[in-house]
């Protein structure tokens, strides 16, 4: 929701002065809302990120730099939202992590073509963990039909 560019530009330089250096971003990609109806289209970019913290220490600060650029939760909703901004780790190296607030690699990533385009664009070759499959194989496997589009101005 919102100026979409504005509010990533800033996440960016939010994470890159909090979290680590930011060393490689995806074009942006526009789709159509994924598990819900929404009158906007998503904005989705994947950044690669050089980082110190932990993965439970990266989250927090993805958390606190989400409520900062004005994302309200509201979990007795339950389901999907719109909302100004929505940062997740996808990937943490080759780890495969799985705690009560953190699971990585992001357990839905294979079924969203809307995270494995940028995720082709920054990183085809990597390996998925657990599922020992690159991110071109996981995109040619992935059931999702949902519009995604390659924006103009970047």
């Amino acid at each position: 929701m919102g100026d979409k560019r504005g509010i990533f530009d800033l996440a960016c330089l939010y994470i890159n002065n909090r979290c680590g250096r930011i060393v490689q971003v995806s074009s942006s990609y526009e789709s159509e809302p994924w598990g819900f109806d929404a009158e906007e289209w998503f904005l989705n970019r994947v950044i690669v990120v050089e980082t110190g913290l932990t993965p439970e220490g990266f989250l927090r600060q993805l958390l606190e730099i989400e409520h900062e650029l004005g994302r309200e939760r509201h979990p007795e909703i339950g389901g999907y939202v719109s909302r100004t901004a929505d940062l997740d780790i996808l990937y943490y190296g080759d780890r495969i992590i799985l705690t009560d607030t953190l699971t990585v690699p992001h357990p839905r990533l294979h079924r969203r073509r809307f995270a494995l385009l940028p995720m082709c664009e920054v990183a085809p070759d990597l390996v998925h963990p657990a599922l020992g499959l690159t991110q071109t194989e996981l995109l040619k496997r992935c059931p999702d039909t949902l519009m995604v589009r390659k924006t103009e101005n970047d």
